[in-house]
């Protein structure tokens, strides 16, 4: 498979009120065509901002991002165009992505106007990503409002949107997280088909691991701003070695209020992100933190069967 978007030491800084925020810190990543890579973690964690950052709505403040084979990381207006077409955005909340004076025609055909495909073109291509988003027949939806159309529908069109353009990339945030549950296994067949045929990179931004264990291969696990851990999702998911991916994992309800759970193995939330130092970032909630934890900060490190941890505790394979 070939890669589509990598990005190496990406940070972020914001400064406001007198206070310095890292909100990314030193994370790497790349996506291969095809492929489906995961980002979870607290609200906070900075995994939204990454995700700004590869679509290139955010600045680096550090890093490098390479889309295609190109250096895009300091690209700006009229230059960043063709990128804009092939890197597009699924929104976590269909109610208030579209315009709601605009038909759904009308929301589909503005980013290809926007991107400079022909007028004579429009027509097709509306019915093509229509058909691909289980909208049919087209003719019943196209001169609706985004008002007359329930939570799924809106997605689906939301979705048709971002792959009208022809997109190389797609970033889903939450992309389910505002629907109801009856209707969130459609949308993921539908991204993951779109996916899967069309040979896109997909990256999604997600607190809910079973969403992340269903339609990502890899998973990158952040908190505070950095990757703690990372590797294939189901090993991940089965197998976590770092503690605070333990803590996410336990906290993913079970499906029978029968059977027992252990408590969860942190304490506390998420500390603030202006506070962090030297020495690991989750040090004050982790249960096996010792004295190292307190003054060296721990790097990512390679371990067996494509897995990275960062941690002083070592494999506890």
């Amino acid at each position: 498979m070939s890669q589509v978007i990598s990005a190496q030491n990406l940070g972020k800084t914001f400064h406001a009120h007198g206070r310095t925020v890292h909100a990314v810190r030193d994370v790497s990543l790349s996506v291969a065509a095809g492929e489906a890579v995961g980002i979870v973690g607290e609200s906070g964690c900075g995994k939204t901002t990454t995700a700004r950052m590869l679509l290139r709505l955010e600045d680096p403040t550090a890093g490098r991002i390479v889309f295609e084979g190109e250096d895009i990381t300091h690209r700006r207006g009229a230059a960043l165009l063709p990128f804009r077409a092939r890197a597009q955005l699924v929104f976590q909340n269909p109610f208030d992505a579209l315009n709601p004076r605009f038909t759904i025609r009308r929301a589909l055909a503005e980013p290809l106007a926007n991107f400079g495909v022909p007028r004579a073109e429009h027509a097709g291509r509306i019915e093509a990503v229509m058909q691909r988003v289980r909208l049919t027949p087209s003719a019943s939806w196209l001169d609706r409002h985004p008002h007359e159309l329930s939570g799924g529908q809106l997605q689906r069109v939301v979705l048709a949107r971002a792959l009208i353009p022809g997109p190389r990339l797609i970033v889903a945030d939450e992309p389910v997280s505002m629907l109801d549950v009856s209707v969130r296994a459609g949308i993921l067949n539908l991204l993951r088909a779109a996916r899967d045929e069309l040979g896109l990179a997909a990256v999604y931004i997600s607190h809910d691991l079973a969403l992340i264990r269903y339609v990502c291969e890899r998973t990158l696990v952040m908190y505070l701003g950095a990757v703690v851990e990372e590797g294939p999702t189901v090993d991940l998911i089965e197998r976590p070695h770092h503690p605070y991916t333990r803590a996410l994992v336990a906290a993913v309800p079970v499906p029978r209020i029968e059977q027992d759970r252990a408590p969860l193995p942190i304490k506390g939330a998420l500390s603030d992100a202006p506070l962090v130092g030297p020495g690991c970032a989750f040090r004050d909630r982790c249960p096996a933190a010792f004295g190292r934890c307190a003054v060296e900060t721990p790097p990512l490190r390679e371990l067996s069967g494509r897995r990275k941890v960062a941690c002083h505790l070592g494999d506890p394979a």
